[in-house]
Formats: structure tokens, sequence, C-alpha cells
């Protein structure tokens, strides 16, 4: 097994995976190992955050839809602060960097004041709730495709996608932080073509103990989001992959609602 040295000014942006520690690359966990300062968001796994040596500072910058304790440009320029101090920098993200991360904004940010980036890429949601409920974001004859997005935006913002794109049939549709905008997305969907009866599954705290995944269909998904509490990281998978179950395993492994 090969060293991961981080060089000091030397920043990474590492993939935290949905929140289960044992879901992080080999890579990663080595990465914090090294670090002299790690940064994390609000969404990283408590049993990620445990694996943090003693005595490496740690640094919540927030960054949970709609509560952020630091805007992105601060975080920014706390990276860039921290590696022109020399430290070997860790920036953690969940699931991965360059799913939804601004991995972007920051390595351009760094990158133009001459600091090394590099990524160590993570699980990202949609994989993990697709594996918890044993379901497949592609299937030969079903879906062959999968396109993600996010429904996450600035307050006041409309929710502006490519709906006839998306409803498409043959492909599997994953929605980040969807759960606010299920409503809409579900009307938007249905007046664009897709079938109402499309099979949905509802994912909630993905990997972590308290787990939930919601099953139904895209006529009910605003009601089946209905108790799903605000603070709580949801993701939403849309297609009729998602609605094959390959076994009674999986009936029996999967926390179901069906509507």
């Amino acid at each position: 097994m090969s060293a991961v040295l981080i060089q000091p000014g030397e920043v990474w942006l590492v993939g935290a995976g949905p929140g289960d520690p044992d879901l992080l690359t080999r890579k990663a966990e080595r990465l914090i190992a090294a670090a002299d300062v790690v940064f994390y968001d609000a969404l990283v796994g408590p049993g990620v955050l445990d694996l943090i040596p003693a005595g490496v500072e740690q640094v919540g910058v927030g960054k949970r839809s709609g509560r952020h304790s630091k805007a992105q440009g601060s975080i920014n320029d706390l990276l860039l602060e921290a590696a022109r101090a020399g430290k070997r920098v860790v920036r953690l993200k969940g699931g991965d960097p360059s799913i939804f991360g601004r991995s972007g904004e920051e390595m351009d940010h760094l990158a133009a004041a001459g600091v090394p980036v590099r990524i160590c890429p993570g699980v990202t949601t949609a994989s993990a709730a697709a594996a918890s409920g044993l379901a497949s974001l592609t299937l030969r004859g079903v879906a062959c495709g999968v396109t993600f997005v996010t429904a996450h935006l600035k307050a006041g913002e409309p929710l502006q996608l490519d709906w006839e794109t998306l409803a498409r049939p043959g492909s599997t549709l994953g929605v980040y932080m969807g759960r606010a905008a299920a409503g809409e997305i579900s009307r938007s969907l249905i007046a664009a073509g897709h079938d109402p009866d499309t099979p949905v599954m509802i994912a909630v705290n993905v990997s972590l103990p308290d787990e939930r995944l919601v099953r139904g269909k895209l006529s009910a998904l605003a009601f089946l989001v209905a108790t799903i509490s605000d603070d709580d990281p949801t993701l939403l998978l849309i297609g009729e992959a998602v609605g094959t179950r390959r076994s009674a395993v999986a009936e029996q492994a999967a926390v179901a609602s069906w509507a």
C-alpha cells in the first residue's frame, strides 16, 4: 500500500461519501490521517469526523441547504490562508467533490493564487441510495442512462430545468436536495410527458443509522416527502429501474413505504 503524502501548502478536496465511514475510499482515509487541518461540510458523517486524528485542526464550514455557516467566498479564502501558512489541507465534502460540491470554485480560487490542489473522489449519494435499496440506476432494457440534477437554488430563483429531456423514458433521474421542490418536480415531469405511475424512491440520511427509503409513484411525490424534516438530507430517484425489485431479499432489506 503506497502512502498518500500531502505536501505542505497543498490542498486536497476529499469525498467523504454519504456519511458511513465504511464507504470512504482507503485513499481518503489516508489523506485525512496526513492532514494538518481539515475543513468539513455539515453533511460529512460523524463517523468520518471521528477518523480525524487528535491534534489535527478541524474547521466546520457548514454548507447545508438553507443554513450556510460560511459563504463560499469565505471558505475559498480559508483554504487559501491555510495553504499559504504551509499546512497540509484536506477539504472534506459530503459525497463526491465533483457532483454538486462546488469544487470548481474552490479549485479556481486556489489555482489563481498558485496553490496546488487535487481531488480524491468519493461515493456519491445516489449510488449509495441505490445500493441501500437494492436497486440499479441503470438496467438493461429499462434504463440505459442516468442524469443527476440539483433542486437547490438561491432564494427566490425558479427551478429551471429541461423537463422534456428529463421526462424521456429509458433513463433514471437523481435529484439532489429535492425535498422542498418535490411537488414542482412531480408536476413538471408529468406535464412534460412522464408517466405518473413512474416509480420513485426517496432516500433520507443515506447510509446512516437513521436512513429511510420511501417508495411510491411520481404522482404522489409531494405527499411522500411531506413527513420528511427540513433538516434531513434528501435525494429523489425517479425511473423504472429504481422500482424493479430483484428478489425477496430486496423486499426485506429496504425500509420501504409504497404509495
